[in-house]
């Protein structure tokens, strides 16, 4: 099942960004606006939440003054784009390697 606020998020991307190379970006509050007109603002922290776990797995971009961010320094005005190739290699070789092994 698809995660409502994961897909607004790509729907907006690839409206402003069809190919997704072009490094154009939305605000995360276009995405909280698109699914909760009235009280978007009860949105923003959940839009931005998924926003960071999809940076975590090099499927998106956060961004600060036109340049990516440490997660950890998430505050104030951002913007969500889609990630360079670079981006997407590094996010994923900082992810914790995946265990074949069964949990018994």
């Amino acid at each position: 099942m698809s995660d409502p606020i994961e897909s607004a998020i790509f729907e907006k991307l690839s409206a402003v960004d069809p190919r997704g190379d072009n490094g154009k970006s939305i605000e995360p509050s276009d995405v909280a606006k698109a699914l909760q007109p009235e009280q978007w603002q009860r949105m923003l922290p959940r839009v931005k939440a998924v926003a960071l776990n999809l940076m975590r797995q090099g499927r998106l971009t956060i961004t600060k003054k036109g340049k990516p961010i440490d997660p950890a320094q998430m505050k104030g005005v951002i913007r969500l784009r889609h990630p360079t190739a670079e981006e997407a290699a590094a996010a994923k070789a900082a992810l914790p390697p995946v265990s074949d092994e069964g949990d018994d």
